[in-house]
């Protein structure tokens, strides 16, 4: 919807370490001010270790095509709940910060973010069915996925890779 998907990262981007390391891909996407549930326009974007997200080259702010007007600004991950601003926000030609790191950008909902401690607030984490609910137990739970993948039976075990089931994007599940 609105223009997001299939963009693509030239692979140097990824050869970044430290606080601008790449962890993962995230969804920015920008909604009706007075319906949010419609999706106006998307972007994917790169998520990095520090929390910043930035365009498709690994530096530059995302860039989302939307008339000038006001809208809720939502992120999405592959395996983290959702977040949207809880009011509409005015967006034009020149660039706009949105940092839903920090406690003082209200949210959309109650308790929509996890506070990670130092000020940073972060998307809970663990939605590995990509349902929009995070369960440990009972049908389409998250925690069945993850004891899947490393190997059915004892949680002590682990993989390494890039897995739906990395909830904390350590590269570990």
């Amino acid at each position: 919807v609105g223009g997001g998907g299939g963009e693509t990262v030239l692979a140097g981007v990824f050869d970044v370490t430290g606080p601008d390391a790449v962890v993962d891909w995230v969804m920015v996407e920008l909604r009706d001010a007075n319906a949010p549930a419609t999706i106006v326009s998307t972007r994917s974007a790169l998520l990095q270790r520090d929390g910043d997200i930035v365009g498709m080259d690994g530096t530059s702010p995302v860039v989302l095509f939307a008339t000038p007007g006001n809208y809720h600004v939502a992120l999405r991950h592959r395996n983290h709940l959702g977040v949207m601003t809880a009011s509409a926000v005015a967006l034009g030609a020149t660039a706009t910060t949105i940092d839903l790191r920090t406690a003082s950008t209200p949210t959309w909902g109650s308790e929509a973010r996890k506070d990670l401690g130092g000020g940073a607030m972060g998307c809970w984490m663990g939605n590995t069915v990509q349902d929009g609910q995070i369960k440990y137990t009972g049908s389409f739970n998250d925690r069945d996925p993850i004891i899947s993948v490393i190997g059915g039976t004892a949680p002590t075990n682990v993989v390494i890779g890039y897995y739906r089931e990395d909830s904390d994007l350590s590269g570990i599940v």
